[in-house]
């Protein structure tokens, strides 16, 4: 169990049988009173982020947070599958948890999983990834670095925006975090 003294940003604590990171954390005294505790906390299943203030003694149980490394297979009916990489065991991620970063499930690449009791509750991806253009308007002739941008669709369907140098067939670097281009690949 955490005093409140221990808690700092970054931690997950379990509320109610419900994982929360600790995502902003202050300590105030009030006169001739308890310490207080005021915090920001991201709940782990779904999201949301609430403000939540601790009062003197109490007491914060450590969430059953772990990761595993797992490779995905395929998509069908149950969900997301994986192999687990150490136990060799097959499970679904349910298309609730992973939602909209679908686009970033490459077939045959090992991603980290974030568990809570031994259940999925999220993925995490890497920072950024490569992909292919599939279709983009052609760039012309002087464009350059300096000049403006064109959407182009990527093999995972996502649709960013390149500079105009950038062609069909070409690889690029997208940051999964802002869905953005970060550059030209040479593969």
């Amino acid at each position: 169990m955490y005093s409140l003294g221990e808690i700092r940003v970054g931690h997950v604590v379990e509320i109610e049988g419900v994982p929360f990171l600790v995502t902003s954390a202050v300590h105030a005294k009030q006169a001739r009173g308890a310490g207080v505790l005021k915090t920001k906390i991201k709940n782990l299943l779904n999201g949301s982020v609430i403000p939540k203030t601790f009062q003197g003694n109490d007491k914060l149980k450590p969430a059953d947070v772990g990761y595993i490394k797992a490779q995905y297979l395929y998509k069908d009916a149950e969900g997301y599958q994986f192999l687990h990489n150490e136990t060799f065991e097959q499970f679904a991620i349910s298309e609730d948890v992973v939602g909209e970063d679908f686009v970033f499930m490459v077939e045959g690449r090992d991603y980290d999983i974030q568990q809570f009791d031994e259940n999925p509750i999220s993925i995490n991806f890497p920072v950024n990834m490569v992909f292919k253009i599939i279709e983009t308007p052609p760039g012309v002739k002087g464009d350059t670095a300096q000049g403006g941008t064109k959407p182009a669709k990527l093999e995972n369907g996502l649709t960013v925006l390149v500079p105009l140098f950038v062609d069909t067939e070409e690889n690029v670097r997208v940051d999964t975090r802002t869905r953005q281009y970060l550059e030209r690949v040479q593969k």
